[in-house]
């Protein structure tokens, strides 16, 4: 006999399009509008798998799962929601589901649920008993773009496993949320989440924080120890850290779950040669990367009508977003990603005075946000790199410069022009003091202040 799938849905519409694409796919399909009448055929020990909206009426599913997997312990269950944040996702894993499913979702994937879950038998005591209320109240992380969905689903599977987990993405991104999200899903959430910087750390220091008495590992106990930035650790810190998790393996004391956080990919440094193998492999067993902000837009809006929940509850009157504002941020590259964006509607908040934020509003403040940048940026340039973008153009196809056969005496004339006459200014004209300042003899200097006609007196 084909499998039997239990098939529960208030959307009739959408009850009639999966009935009718289950079948033609072999399985028997009993299908209802309620939670009632699905819980009373479980109990009864009909079907094979179950798949489920969660919200029908007034009933949640997730409030009926935790029977239903007393009643039939073996009976794999899908859920299925509109209401797809990660706390959704968490919520199906913690109340014993199989897999979660996003609407909207490819029929592709719900069979490849269902066939999965009918050769797999499940394992009750990998199920997580997730707390419920606070998370309802405040989510820990935001969007419903299918990028973010299939972060959701893995950490849905993951949160109540031992495993060390590795979450790589952009500065920015959100890697220590969703850290400190499965951590507080797990089994160890009622323990420490302990994070340890590893940027720069030097290897005795790494020693002494992860091992020593007192130390992040102590710290931690029995709960969750995240390495940030694992990927910015110097080499001799990665030999370390190889060798701790090694005995961590095998010794005794605190065995906090190992979680770890890198902003560039750990496989690419691998190859490149800066990153070594050995340590990537006892970080890597299960990884999440998070997409950066760019590749998930549509999550703008929700983000940001989110972040300014918040801004305007620590900055004062609540503050609305018009709908071309979204628009505007959705245009916007976001090099920083979410928490650059957090960051522009806390400031927002703050400075608007009126309780519209405007797509004026926004362009204006990205303008500022980009000028910023730029100076920022020009401050950090080395002499070297402001060098070379200075003289980068007398070099193209075409220059002036090219063809008058003196470049090289142009350039220096025009180095050594300001270097003199800085040198002049800060000994007050005194030729002496200012050839001994260039580290020159003063003969040199008085030819050169005549041949490029450098003024001695001070400015």
């Amino acid at each position: 006999m084909n499998a039997s799938v239990l098939l529960a849905d208030d959307d009739s519409s959408l009850r009639f399009v999966l009935s009718q694409a289950l079948t033609k796919e072999g399985f028997q399909v009993r299908a209802t509008s309620n939670v009632q009448t699905l819980s009373k055929w479980v109990k009864e020990g009909e079907g094979d798998i179950v798949v489920s909206d969660v919200f029908m009426g007034d009933s949640n599913v997730f409030d009926e799962l935790p029977l239903l997997r007393a009643a039939r312990p073996s009976l794999p269950i899908i859920v299925m929601s509109a209401q797809s944040t990660v706390t959704t996702a968490l919520s199906a894993a913690g109340a014993g589901a199989y897999d979660y499913l996003p609407k909207p979702f490819d029929l592709d994937d719900l069979m490849s649920a269902i066939r999965r879950a009918l050769s797999q038998a499940p394992d009750a005591k990998s199920r997580v008993s997730l707390a419920k209320g606070k998370q309802e109240e405040r989510l820990p992380l935001i969007g419903r773009s299918r990028a973010m969905q299939d972060v959701y689903r893995t950490m849905a599977r993951v949160a109540g496993a031992d495993l060390t987990v590795l979450i790589e993405g952009e500065s920015g991104a959100g890697k220590s949320r969703v850290a400190r999200a499965l951590h507080e899903h797990s089994r160890r959430r009622a323990a420490p989440f302990v994070t340890l910087n590893l940027a720069g750390i030097a290897a005795g220091r790494l020693e002494e924080e992860f091992s020593a008495p007192g130390g992040k590992r102590d710290q931690a106990r029995d709960g969750a120890l995240y390495l940030e930035d694992v990927d910015e650790a110097p080499g001799e810190a990665q030999v370390r850290l190889a060798g701790l998790l090694q005995a961590y393996g095998e010794g005794q004391g605190p065995r906090p779950r190992i979680i770890a956080g890198a902003q560039r990919s750990l496989a690419g440094l691998v190859r490149a040669g800066g990153f070594r193998g050995d340590l990537f492999y006892r970080l890597n067993v299960v990884a999440i990367r998070i997409p950066p902000l760019r590749e998930r837009l549509d999550d703008i809006g929700d983000l940001a009508r989110a972040f300014l929940v918040r801004a305007s509850r620590d900055a004062g009157p609540e503050k609305t977003l018009e709908a071309g504002a979204v628009d505007v941020l959705k245009a916007h590259d976001w090099p920083g990603n979410v928490r650059e964006l957090d960051n522009l509607l806390r400031r927002l908040a703050a400075l608007s005075p009126a309780n519209v934020i405007t797509a004026q509003d926004v362009a204006a403040a990205l303008r500022a946000d980009r000028a910023v940048a730029r100076d920022d940026a020009a401050a950090d340039e080395s002499f070297e790199e402001l060098t070379l973008r200075r003289l980068r153009p007398l070099f193209t196809v075409g220059s002036e410069a090219l063809e008058s056969g003196d470049l090289y005496e142009q350039v220096l004339a025009d180095v050594e022009r300001p270097l003199i006459r800085l040198a002049l200014q800060a000994t007050k004209g005194n030729q002496v003091k200012a050839a001994s300042l260039l580290g020159i003899n003063r003969n040199t200097l008085r030819k050169k202040i005549q041949v490029l006609g450098v003024r001695t007196a001070a400015d």
